[in-house]
């Protein structure tokens, strides 16, 4: 710990009216509302408060001089400097408390008015924020919902889940976190979004896309059959020859767009053959021959 004489400029010898006035010039000069992001100027401004608050005490002041404490104060668990004024409040300020200008604040008017707009931003500050997770279902993201949290400090709140949200977004529901220590507003409840998966959607940016199975009589005929949709259900056709992986495209029925509107959903076919043996169906298929053109694996021969 550096000599808090040192610190505050003066001699060994000096009154306690020389150490406030050393006090007051170096705290108008350092404060850090004068130095905003001076991470120099708040550390020197820190050890002056430390020597000043020992040097002001008059039988700290002795009991240093005499060698029964060092400058950290000795006994003291750690030299008190002006941010744990500020923290024995307990407004959560890191200099709102005037306590070490106590003996000289109300003849400076700058200082004076500086811990007075301090006292008052403490007064005024708004309550913590608290945060939580909420897990909502796929369709419930993509077409919006309300739901409710119970929360472990009790009661519950209601969250407005808007249409299109992604995994991992949080919400800010103003108003709704810590209450504030003095005057100020409640802090805000921050709602961070995880997406259950769907069991036969997926989303890929604003599209969504859906495996559909199709029979090969609906796949060589062409049919019109159902496809779900995170809207409901709609009809599509099926054109005549599908095999599996061909997609179909349905404009709109995607997830909603940051801009607006909507992206489309992707319906790739899978051709599904009858679980079970089909005696009509083998007994055609052995009949049937393809044309000589027709070979399925012709772009994997070596």
């Amino acid at each position: 710990m550096k000599d808090p004489y040192d610190v505050l400029g003066v001699a060994r010898t000096a009154t306690a009216d020389d150490i406030r006035k050393a006090y007051r010039k170096l705290a108008k000069k350092l404060h850090p509302d004068l130095n905003p992001g001076n991470a120099a100027a708040e550390e020197s401004f820190k050890e002056v408060t430390g020597a000043y608050d020992l040097l002001s005490d008059a039988e700290k002041r002795r009991r240093f001089d005499s060698g029964e404490i060092d400058a950290a104060g000795a006994e003291r668990p750690r030299e008190r400097y002006y941010r744990d004024y500020a923290a024995n409040t307990g407004a959560g300020n890191r200099y709102e408390s005037a306590s070490g200008y106590a003996d000289f604040a109300q003849d400076d008017d700058f200082l004076a008015e500086l811990m007075r707009r301090h006292e008052q931003q403490a007064r005024r500050a708004p309550g913590a924020d608290r945060h939580y997770q909420l897990t909502v279902d796929f369709l419930d993201a993509i077409n919006g919902a309300t739901r409710r949290i119970t929360l472990p400090e009790g009661g519950s709140l209601d969250v407005t889940i808007p249409p299109g949200i992604q995994e991992g977004q949080t919400l800010r529901l103003r108003g709704k976190g810590g209450p504030s220590r003095g005057e100020g507003p409640s802090g805000d409840a921050l709602v961070e979004i995880s997406i259950r998966p769907h069991k036969f959607f997926v989303q890929q940016g604003d599209d969504i896309h859906i495996e559909l199975p199709v029979t090969l009589q609906e796949a060589v005929l062409g049919a019109k059959v159902k496809v779900p949709t995170p809207t409901g259900a709609v009809m599509v056709t099926v054109p005549k020859g599908s095999n599996t992986g061909s997609t179909l495209r349905l404009k709109g029925k995607g997830a909603p767009k940051k801009g607006g509107g909507h992206g489309d959903e992707l319906v790739k076919l899978k051709v599904m053959l009858p679980a079970e043996p089909n005696a009509e169906l083998e007994t055609f298929l052995s009949n049937w021959q393809p044309g000589p053109a027709y070979d399925p694996r012709r772009d994997i021969q070596s």
